[in-house]
């Protein structure tokens, strides 16, 4: 019973999502009603303590990520840059490579170790810009960033800095350059698959005559008088971010070192900061700063006009976004610390083949609780021994048991409940009945591909 409770409570937050009500609304009703029938007498304690804690955390870590990614997208967008850097896309591979040229730009991002919700923000403009001129449906728009930013950089192609592909490490002292081989299997899989898939739903769209779509929302408002600039110039923040994300990488534990105690004159006690917990997230801000201002010297003039109410407009979607996501996060707590959970991450434990178990407990807690790292972080804490042993005996290396954790998580983890997911579609203006279909379906190639990877090293022992 406790088990359905839990799951029925993951398809009621589904279904609201998927229907358009508010996660941020129904995602404490979802939770605390499984805990209702649980432990009646545990639901304020479940909500003050697990549900707000977990949801204040989350905000008081991301919520800055989220507001420079805003700005940053919103001035792209606004000074002309988007549109400079799409026209001269198009000039050089033509509409029909539109999808191909999104992908990739997420790719570069995501794998430069640009946050994955900082790239919906960043990108979001370019693939609108680009998709209008080429007429592809705008509900194409969030599974070709799916493609491209939730998928083989995240969690498959080796040395990714992704925070899916950095948590295994910790627990079977790999690096993020495990099982190379097998990393760059799935992405191919993962990448080939995909773009037949979008390519397919394009030609479909045309051939039933669907054109990109009238009377949508959060369109971008780039004038269509402005002058654009050189190309070059236009993509240089983007790559700004990206390089200035690794050197602020590099530098910050250089400067604060493993721990730093800040003490002002009006604090009764030092705040000590552990500096590795913060380096990504600090390094992403820095980053964005660099990008947000590179963008306002560069394109100040055609900006200027618009700045009061772009920013306005930036600060309310990222508002919206990191709630939805943080309402998300508190809901996986909740429903992480239920006994049905519990039960059911001990009937995975029974699955015999080592790298069959890992795959399935991982990439169903990252489905229950809608997050990849999640997930992950759950199934790796409770069951990593068992792991290690089954591997050992088996005679299978622990970078194998890293790659396959880190894509496993990115499988089934983009349910409609997903942060990622609504965030994405907030962004891009859509709802999932709209634009969902199509980001499951790069889900399932995405979870396919863990168990191709699988088959490949059983098939060949390459690593």
């Amino acid at each position: 019973m406790s088990v359905i409770i839990a799951l029925a409570a993951l398809a009621l937050l589904m279904l609201a999502a998927y229907r358009g009500y508010s996660v941020i609304l129904f995602a404490p009703i979802a939770a605390l009603g499984a805990v209702l029938l649980t432990d009646p007498s545990a639901v304020a304690p479940a909500f003050t303590g697990v549900f707000m804690e977990k949801m204040v955390g989350f905000i008081k870590l991301y919520f800055p990520v989220f507001l420079l990614g805003a700005v940053f997208g919103k001035l792209i967008e606004l000074s002309g840059f988007s549109r400079s850097i799409v026209a001269a896309a198009i000039g050089l591979l033509g509409t029909r490579q539109a999808m191909l040229v999104i992908v990739l730009v997420c790719a570069l991002l995501t794998y430069g170790g640009v946050s994955l919700f900082v790239v919906v923000f960043a990108v979001y403009p370019f693939a609108a810009e680009m998709f209008r001129q080429s007429n592809i449906p705008k509900r194409l728009i969030p599974a070709t960033i799916a493609l491209g930013a939730f998928s083989f950089t995240m969690d498959a192609l080796p040395g990714t800095p992704q925070i899916q592909n950095i948590i295994p490490s910790t627990f079977f002292n790999t690096t993020a350059w495990a099982a190379p081989w097998l990393g760059v299997i799935g992405t191919i899989f993962v990448f080939c698959a995909g773009m037949l898939f979008l390519q397919r739903q394009r030609n479909k769209a045309q051939r039933a005559g669907e054109g990109y779509g009238s009377d949508l929302r959060n369109e971008p408002e780039t004038a269509a008088d402005l002058k654009l600039p050189n190309p070059w110039l236009a993509l240089s923040p983007l790559l700004a971010v990206g390089i200035m994300n690794l050197l602020f990488t590099h530098w910050i534990p250089q400067v604060y070192g493993k721990t730093h105690s800040l003490a002002l004159p009006g604090m009764a006690t030092p705040v000590t900061t552990e500096i590795a917990k913060l380096t990504a997230i600090w390094a992403v801000q820095a980053a964005l700063l660099v990008g947000i201002l590179m963008v306002l010297v560069f394109g100040f003039q055609a900006i200027r006009s618009k700045l009061a109410e772009g920013s306005k407009s930036a600060v309310s979607g990222a508002l919206l976004a990191a709630m939805n996501t943080a309402s998300e996060y508190g809901f996986g707590a909740v429903i992480a610390s239920l006994p049905g959970f519990l039960v059911l991450a001990d009937w995975l434990k029974n699955i015999p083949n080592p790298l069959v178990n890992e795959a399935i407990t991982v990439t169903l807690l990252a489905g229950i609780t809608g997050s990849a790292s999640g997930g992950m972080s759950i199934a790796l804490a409770a069951m990593s021994e068992q792991f290690i042993s089954a591997a050992h005996a088996a005679n299978i290396p622990l970078e194998v048991l890293h790659r396959v954790a880190a894509m496993a998580s990115g499988g089934m983890d983009t349910l409609p409940h997903n942060g990622a997911v609504i965030t994405l579609l907030a962004v891009t203006g859509l709802t999932h009945r709209e634009a969902y279909k199509d980001i499951f379906c790069i889900t399932l190639i995405k979870t396919l591909a863990v168990f191709v990877v699988i088959g490949t090293f059983y098939a060949t022992g390459i690593v």
